[in-house]
Formats: structure tokens, sequence, C-alpha cells
């Protein structure tokens, strides 16, 4: 038994089981005669909603997860370089994947049997976007065993700037074209920082339309799933009457037969009764007849 073994199996199950198997874990281990691996089992956190559909996200879509972070590497980069039109192209792909990963971390917890409301989505998407600025939330989120969600940061990293190089010894200094470099180099850094904070307004409004849009998306598919569950009952309700009349047909082919069959009964009845009456009135005749014969004459 290893601890990475354990955390990995520990870290899959949703938070309502993990205390009960995370405490069996350390158990074993104390029994197994392993002290230490039994109290660092038993300090692993257990996770909260969102950072365990964040570790689902992990394990069910690598394919996902390898794009995202190529994404992150990508955008880091265009950041460090002040690649303006770079950096609102991935912004808005950045957006697209975070909100599309967080609805399918929400569709695992529910396959899983625990389903998570929109603020612990909200969660997992915010993890998604730490994911993306900061390589050291990167590592741990793909590890896939956070205990919570990882912060959004306020913004990247600020590109380091190279270390500055002592003159070569024996060489003169130019004092005039060192203020020249210098003015020049204030200038690209200002229309830089320009250019940079005209690229970060277009993202933020970028993100605005998006989260808009998003809002909407989210609106339209509780109304699709209204309209769905509405046709659902509908159709069940449809069922149910066909069923109902295919019971009510089949009981009026029964009565219908009943009755034929009644009916044939009834003028069978009928015949015999005439015929019973007709012998009766026969016999009645010839009974009188021998009646007036054998009377005495007179």
């Amino acid at each position: 038994m290893e601890l990475d073994a354990v955390a990995d199996e520990l870290y899959g199950l949703p938070p309502a089981d993990f205390t009960t198997a995370r405490d069996t874990q350390a158990k074993a281990a104390r029994a197994a005669g392993n002290r230490e691996l039994a109290d660092e089992i038993g300090r692993l956190r257990r996770p909260t909603l969102a950072a365990w559909a964040s570790n689902l996200l992990v394990r069910e879509r690598p394919a996902e997860v390898r794009a995202l972070l190529q994404l992150g590497e990508g955008l880091r980069q265009a950041h460090h370089d002040l690649d303006g039109e770079r950096l609102r192209e991935l912004s808005v792909r950045q957006h697209q994947l975070t909100f599309a990963l967080a609805r399918q971390a929400a569709q695992l917890t529910a396959q899983a049997g625990r389903s998570i409301g929109e603020a612990a989505r909200q969660d997992v998407q915010d993890t998604l976007q730490a994911v993306l600025a900061d390589p050291e939330a990167a590592e741990e989120w793909a590890a896939g065993r956070l205990t919570k969600p990882l912060s959004v940061p306020v913004g990247f990293p600020a590109a380091r700037q190279p270390a500055s190089r002592a003159p070569a010894p024996g060489r003169a200094s130019r004092p005039a074209a060192k203020v020249t470099d210098l003015d020049e180099a204030r200038a690209r850094r200002d229309d830089a920082r320009k250019r940079l904070q005209h690229a970060q307004r277009q993202v933020q409004e970028a993100q605005q339309e998006l989260r808009a849009r998003e809002h909407e998306l989210a609106a339209a598919e509780k109304e699709q799933s209204r309209a769905d569950e509405a046709e659902r009952q509908a159709g069940q309700r449809v069922a149910d009457l066909s069923r109902q009349l295919r019971d009510a047909e089949r009981e009026q082919r029964q009565a219908r037969e009943t009755a034929r069959t009644a009916r044939d009964r009834a003028r069978a009845v009928d015949r015999a009764t005439r015929e019973a009456r007709r012998r009766a009135g026969d016999t009645e005749a010839r009974a009188q007849k021998l009646a007036e014969q054998t009377r005495p004459s007179t």
C-alpha cells in the first residue's frame, strides 16, 4: 500500500464517501504495521463538491486536460510578450473552453450520482481560470487531488525584466547614448503598456459579452429542460390514454360478443318456446278430441 495509490483512489470518490473510505484505508495501514502511512492517510482532507468535480474532470477527460494546459502556456506567453492580438484571440478560446469543461464536470458528477449546483460549477470554472494563469496551479490541478477550488489570480504574473549588464572592463561609457537608449526603452515600454491596457479592455469587454451569452445559454437550457419534461409528461399521458382506449375497445368487443351470444340464445329460446307452445296446443286439441269421443252419448 502506497500513499499515492490510496490518494488517487480516495480523491476519485464523492465527498460523502471520502471520510469513511479514508478511515478504512488508514486502519488497514495501521493493522499492517505501517503507522507512518496510516498517519499520512489520516491527514488527507475531504474535497469540496467543486474540488471533486475538478478531480473527476482530470481523471475522465485527459484530452481536454491537455488542451487546457496548452492553452494556459499560450496565454502566459502572449501576456509575457505583450502580444495584444494573440492575447485577445486566446482569451476568447479561454472562456469557451473553461465554460465547456465546467459543464462537462457537472455532467460527470451527475453521472456519478451526485449533482452539483450553479455555485459549485462556477467554482470549477474559476479553478480552470486559475489553471490557465498559474503554472503551479496547473500542476496541482492536473494531479487530480484538489481538496478545494483554486482561486482566480488578479492577473498573469508580471514578465521578468532581463538583468542589467555591467559595462565591459576597460570600455568607456557613453552617457549620451545611454540617455537615448533609456528614453527609447521608456517610450517602447509606455507604448507596450498602452497596447496592453487596450488589449485588456477589449478582453474585459469580450468576457462581459461572453458571460452574458453564457447566462442566456443557461436560461435557454433550463427552458429547454422544462419543455422536454412537459413533452415527456404529455407523451406519458398520451400513452396512458391510449392504453385506456385499448382496454375500453377490448371491453367493448367483449360486451358486443356477449350481447351477440345473448341475442342468439334469446332467439333460440324464442323458437323453442313457440315450438313448445305449438306442441302444447296440438296436444290439448287431441286431448279434447279424445274426450269428446269417449263422452257417453245421450
